[in-house]
């Protein structure tokens, strides 16, 4: 039977009554519902009381979804990654239930035949609220008398640790001089072109499930669905298809994507649902939100000798699933001491619950506060010790003949270009001259900064980053490589493509591995019913395992083409090679074979090739034989500040990155200004505002202000290459290294430009108003 709103079908009616008691055909069955969800106007409340009768009533209704149903459908599910020791997190379920704990959670999902015939549903949905104090302010939520988020849990802290290395009380002791700053970062989030979406088919004779999704992770989503609506997984297809933009935004399960899901389930039918601008800011992962306290020792010529750092980590109220929100935490935590040698380490973090939207994973996890801090203490040493900022990162940047390096933190740099890196972009710059005129409009009264920063970016890593956790996260990636009859390639891979032209770099490989043109390459990915399995895209994994992983089946299969081509050809393996779409023996052009033929022969005439498989077809699963690998970069920024109105303009910015061996320079390019351009509105204006009850504030994009091409100036971009010598490809990711290292260089090019003044400030992002507070033409908040 298949049920619709309240109601129950009968077998033998060729018709099904709706909500309203009126009778519609079995091809209004067939259409496509559409999903608006009743969210939470508090931050947090009691549910006391949730009424859909009315909404039930309302023309084209076909099904309303309220938690205990929800629930009764899918499991409840925890983000915590068991390496984590002692985190904790309570379980979360597709819509609210007794009580709300964020502005924009899910309450109630609405299916109608039309989305505004959902969006006037939903509104009719009544919802009495029982306000609760909302906990926001994350050292309030670890005092002793702080309301319980939840209460079962017995207090609002989700993780704690410390990672300490060395001697640091001794060095803190004996060191020349020492240097104290608490660094806070603002919240924001993502802002993709394409807000989530999808669109969820369910079959009940069969129990098949087919989702259509806006995901950088199809075969997780696969699994998370098999698991938490115990449907069997072989039944479950998920299809990422193109995707307009992600930043890891896309990278984790939402309460209102399972709602829809359990629609699906409920309904028997296609359920779509889009979220809005408003809704994708209140329900998408925010990310950032972080204060960090570090002393820093230095010795008197500039030598960095110890670092402590106290960082708080404000989640909101739920860990994130299934990659939890303690990674971004423990991000800051491993790479503080950045590419310097520093040996004397001790840190803390600590993971709070709040009742704000929830924080986990977003482009350069960790990376740009970690470098910000770091890359700012480093000036700040500089500006005391009277060293050029340029020359004291030469004193303690490791060094080649250290590679590789194990830091203070337990990270192994496997190979690097982190002098190089810095040298390239001084010169690039033209660094002495833009100090002269640095120095010039100085007397001429204008306020212009110039900011360095140097950074490592961690990039392709394996199953020690999820997996082990026990989090349905694939650390490998399958690419599976064919020559079809007609001499085209078609190659299948689990890594999925977000607009970062993955599939363009991946075609570049295997044309230049098989000998044949670009143009007869076709990439397809994105469908877990196609291609095989992989861990999807994220970390900058796409090419170190994604691309790895198609270099090694491209030349499986031309191991295999070389083979068929020898019997043939009646030559020896060893002689046969491929270019310009044929195969030939070398010195002999004149026994030459187009693979076109060959492979017509494969398929359609394998009795020709007694003692050969009769295939052409590879594929190969590959994994980061270590942890990890690294990037590394060198950034300057130069900055004019208007003293009079506190706006920040960028003047210039040059970014050099060592991103391994490189595939197509242009779209590295592109990805490098693209995370540069993240990284500039992250340090300047990005900003997810909430006010003293915990309402969102920045919902539309006049309030949340993002970057534009006119607030930019040119991103001039140059590369060095490195190649990762545990990596098969030697490609290390190219993806985040623009947002790691953008908030460290303008964070300090402005507070460069604030010296004559003698304040500094260690806040982003970096407003007007903050800028007017430091020189003094605003009160201190």
């Amino acid at each position: 039977m298949r049920h619709v709103g309240s109601r129950v079908k009968r077998p033998d009616d060729p018709r099904v009554l709706t909500g309203r008691g009126r009778y519609v055909d079995d091809m209004v069955l067939l259409r496509m519902v559409h999903v608006a969800f009743v969210r939470s106007a508090h931050a947090h409340a009691h549910l006391a009381r949730v009424d859909v009768d009315a909404a039930r009533r309302t023309p084209d209704v076909v099904g309303v979804l309220d938690g205990p149903a929800a629930a009764r459908l899918c499991k409840p599910y925890r983000g915590v990654l068991l390496h984590y020791k002692g985190m904790k997190t309570a379980a979360m379920l597709p819509l609210a239930m007794e009580r709300v704990r964020y502005v924009g959670e899910p309450i109630v999902a609405v299916a109608a035949l039309s989305p505004a015939a959902a969006e006037d549903a939903a509104e009719r949905v009544a919802v009495e609220y029982a306000p609760l104090p909302a906990v926001l302010d994350p050292e309030a939520a670890l005092a002793p008398d702080s309301p319980l988020i939840h209460a079962e849990l017995g207090d609002n802290l989700i993780y704690e640790t410390r990672l300490a290395a060395g001697d640091a009380d001794g060095a803190f002791a004996a060191a020349h001089r020492v240097y104290a700053r608490e660094f806070r970062i603002g919240r924001h989030t993502g802002v993709p072109v394409e807000p989530r979406s999808l669109v969820v088919d369910y079959e009940p004779s069969t129990r098949a499930l087919t989702l259509w999704i806006s995901s950088q992770v199809p075969h997780m989503m696969q699994a998370v669905l098999a698991e938490l609506f115990s449907l069997p997984e072989q039944r479950v297809r998920v299809i990422a298809p193109d995707v307009g933009g992600s930043f890891g935004i896309k990278i984790h399960v939402y309460q209102d994507d399972m709602a829809a899901c359990a629609l699906a389930l409920v309904l028997g039918r296609p359920v779509k649902w889009v979220a809005t601008r408003r809704e994708s800011f209140v329900s998408d992962i925010h990310a950032r939100e972080q204060t960090v306290r570090v002393d820093v020792a230095a010795a008197a010529d500039g030598t960095l000798t110890a670092m402590r750092a106290t960082i708080t980590a404000a989640v909101g109220p739920y860990s994130a699933y299934p990659r939890s929100s303690v990674v971004e935490g423990g991000q800051v935590l491993r790479l503080l001491p950045g590419p310097y040698r520093l040996r004397h380490y001790d840190a803390t973090l600590r993971v709070v619950a709040q009742n704000k939207g929830i924080t986990s994973q977003y482009r350069a996890v960790g990376h740009p506060i970690a470098t910000a801090v770091t890359e700012s203490m480093v000036e700040l040493i500089a500006r005391d010790l009277g060293l050029d900022p340029a020359e004291i990162r030469r004193r303690n940047l490791v060094r080649p003949d250290e590679l590789p390096y194990t830091s203070a933190t337990g990270n192994v740099f496997d190979s690097g270009s982190y002098h190089a890196a810095l040298e390239t972009l001084l010169a690039a710059a033209r660094y002495d001259e833009l100090r002269r005129e640095q120095r010039a409009a100085r007397a001429a009264g204008r306020a212009v900064g110039i900011g360095l920063s140097c950074f490592v970016e961690l990039t392709g890593p394996g199953a020690q980053f999820y997996g082990i956790g026990g989090a349905p996260i694939s650390g490998q990636e399958g690419t599976t490589v064919r020559l079809e009859p007609s001499g085209a390639v078609t190659v299948l891979t689990g890594v999925t493509d977000q607009g970062q032209g993955t599939r363009t770099a991946l075609a570049q490989i295997v044309a230049d591995e098989l000998g044949v043109p670009l143009e007869a390459v076709a990439v397809l990915s994105g469908d877990t019913g196609v291609v095989p399995y992989g861990g999807g895209t994220w970390a900058s994994r796409g090419m170190p395992i994604g691309g790895s992983a198609t270099l090694l089946a491209a030349r499986a299969l031309r191991d295999r083409i070389r083979r068929v081509a020898a019997a043939l050809l009646e030559a020896h393996e060893g002689d046969v090679e491929l270019a310009d779409g044929a195969v030939h023996v070398r010195g002999s052009p004149a026994r030459a074979l187009a693979l076109g033929p060959l492979a017509r022969t494969v398929w359609f005439r394998s009795n020709e090739l007694p003692g050969v498989e009769p295939s052409l077809e590879a594929t190969v699963h590959y994994t980061n034989p270590g942890a990890w690998t690294f990037t590394n970069g060198a950034h300057l920024a130069v900055v004019e500040l208007d003293t009079e109105t506190g706006r920040v303009a960028v003047r210039k910015y040059v970014a050099v990155d060592d991103c391994g061996k490189l595939v197509n320079p242009a779209l590295v390019d592109g990805q490098v200004c693209g995370g540069v351009a993240q990284g500039i509105g992250g340090a300047l204006w990005e900003h997810c505002v909430y006010d003293e009850r915990g309402q969102l504030l920045t919902t539309t994009l006049m309030d949340y202000a993002v970057p534009s091409a006119a607030d930019l100036p040119p991103i001039e971009v140059h590369h060095l290459e490195t190649p990762a010598p545990s990596i098969a490809g030697g490609y290390k990711g190219a993806g985040e290294s623009g947002t790691a290292g953008a908030p460290a260089a303008i964070l300090n090019a402005v507070n460069d430009a604030l010296v004559p003044f003698g304040v500094m400030l260690a806040e982003q992002p970096i407003t007007p108003e903050r800028v007017l507070r430091a020189l003094g033409r605003l009160p201190r908040a």
